[in-house]
């Protein structure tokens, strides 16, 4: 089942939804209300999409935040809180993103990517941040890239030379996990889709929530695995109440 609201197109499949970011005029860069919208749409399918597959339409993934918007309202600090939050609500939603990336991804659309769970590209994406160039710091893209586990040298170069860099760089920093011809991106994001989808929904979400955990809250083997040893005895359990466990517990 097929909708479209404000700059978006929902599409449903059995639980998996793929959403795609539908302002190819403005090369699907991230409005306001696009982004409200998003979030919106986001809330929507927690509960019935065990994942979800972002891409966009026309020629750019995402070229970014709408400059000429935030050009308009320069000190409007509600803009990066709110844009803050739709990244959050990525990373806290119970369902698997993969990022679909059909073409540039600039700026807050390399935000996107890394925000998502899995990402594979077309040969012919693009990836940059052009921050600097504006006499800005990629707030978003540029910390999101280096919690990706890319080396201080390529974060450096990313950032500081506001080059485009191709599909296949950007796999072999490891922020991809495939590259693809154009016409396999959206039938391979889809197969991936279905299949994870296939999967028990408390057992995913505690999947997704660990590879956050693991390292970040805890680094040491014992601590992990133990940690890793509770998530499974909170599955066993016969209701699947399941509530993820913290270092603590």
């Amino acid at each position: 089942m097929q909708s479209s609201i404000n700059n978006l197109r929902i599409t449903r499949h059995e639980g998996w939804a793929m959403v795609e970011l539908n302002r190819p005029a403005r090369r699907n860069a991230l409005d306001r209300e696009t982004r409200h919208h998003l979030a919106m749409a986001l809330r929507a399918l927690a509960g019935q999409a065990r994942a979800i597959v972002l891409t966009g339409t026309g020629s750019a993934f995402c070229a970014g935040l709408d400059l000429k918007e935030r050009a308009a309202a320069p000190d409007d600090d509600a803009h990066a809180a709110e844009w803050l939050e739709l990244i959050e609500s990525v990373r806290r939603h119970p369902a698997v993103f993969i990022a679909a990336v059909n073409g540039a991804a600039l700026g807050a659309g390399v935000t996107l990517v890394n925000a998502c769970d899995l990402a594979i590209a077309s040969e012919d994406a693009v990836f940059g941040c052009p921050e600097l160039a504006a006499g800005a710091y990629a707030s978003a893209s540029g910390p999101t890239t280096q919690l990706s586990g890319v080396s201080r040298k390529r974060s450096a170069w990313l950032l500081l030379t506001t080059e485009r860099l191709s599909a296949h760089t950007f796999e072999r920093w490891g922020l991809l996990n495939e590259v693809v011809a154009p016409g396999r991106l959206l039938p391979r994001a889809t197969e991936l889709a279905a299949r994870i989808a296939a999967y028990e929904p408390a057992a995913l979400t505690a999947v997704k929530r660990a590879l956050d955990h693991i390292p970040a809250v805890t680094s040491h083997w014992r601590e992990a695995i133990e940690y890793g040893q509770r998530i499974n005895a909170e599955l066993r359990r016969p209701q699947k109440q399941y509530c993820i466990p913290t270092q603590e517990t």
